[in-house]
């Protein structure tokens, strides 16, 4: 891949622990491989460019290693500079009966020099209180907050890709579409080439692909490349089916608001 030619890169590596697409690694030597990587990445990203590298804990005889925590310094002896470190919160996974259950990963996002694209209006979601108004002040009476929404934080509630949701294949470490989408809408623009080097069944390449930009996925598992195929095909017909950004999380609590799933085209 040629040098400064990537505005985004959007992966979820390994985590060290044994799964049938990874050979389980010492600590030492998984953060080797990963330094190879990031400086590849770090290579062929433009200057402006962002990288977000979504990753939870590697587990050693049951004490937890914070994956984001040990890779910071690579990415930072690379030059690059950390933006957000946003937390991915879930309710459904393993249950832990010696420890709590974790219920989060995090992204790191990183970018390559001071000036880079953030597209803050695009990935706008509802004002909490929508009807708020300043009570002083020379704008009193006024809407005191962006009638395009607010900024999403950097705590973000997505489901994660289980047995039910609409997206889920064979992959048993599956992100959801919608997850890559609030980062390619943020950090890209129409045109611009998005790339996933452990690109799994092509969650990222979708995601970037039905927002117009351009996208490159490496694999080494040739089950899970057929499948990534197949979801770039499917959507190119407009019968993949994902799950829309603006579905609600599920809150027993608040009137029922249904969003069926959407089928995507590309």
């Amino acid at each position: 891949m040629p040098d400064n030619f990537v505005r985004l890169i959007v992966t979820s590596p390994p985590y060290n622990l044994g799964k049938s697409y990874e050979n389980r690694l010492d600590l030492n030597e998984y953060l080797d491989q990963q330094r190879r990587v990031i400086r590849e990445c770090v290579r062929a990203l433009e200057s402006g460019g962002s990288i977000c590298w979504q990753v939870g804990n590697y587990v050693d005889d049951g004490a937890i290693v914070p994956l984001d925590v040990v890779l910071y310094p690579i990415f930072v002896e690379s030059g690059l500079r950390l933006r957000n470190r946003i937390v991915w919160h879930f309710e459904h996974g393993l249950h832990a009966s010696k420890r709590f259950s974790g219920r989060y990963e995090v992204i790191l996002w990183f970018t390559k020099g001071d000036t880079y694209t953030f597209n803050l209006d695009a990935v706008r979601v509802p004002q909490k209180y929508p009807n708020k108004k300043h009570f002083k002040g020379p704008r009193r009476g006024q809407l005191s907050g962006n009638p395009l929404g607010k900024n999403p934080g950097d705590l973000w509630q997505i489901p994660n890709v289980k047995a039910n949701h609409v997206e889920k294949t064979v992959h048993p470490c599956q992100f959801p579409v919608e997850l890559v989408e609030r980062l390619v809408l943020a950090l890209t623009d129409e045109g611009d080439w998005v790339v996933d080097p452990f690109m799994g069944v092509g969650t990222t390449v979708i995601a970037a692909l039905i927002h117009g930009r351009k996208a490159i996925g490496a694999e080494i598992v040739p089950e899970y490349v057929t499948l990534a195929r197949e979801r770039v095909c499917q959507a190119e017909k407009g019968d993949l089916r994902v799950r829309p950004m603006e579905r609600p999380v599920y809150d027993p609590a608040a009137p029922r608001v249904i969003v069926r799933p959407r089928e995507v085209r590309i």
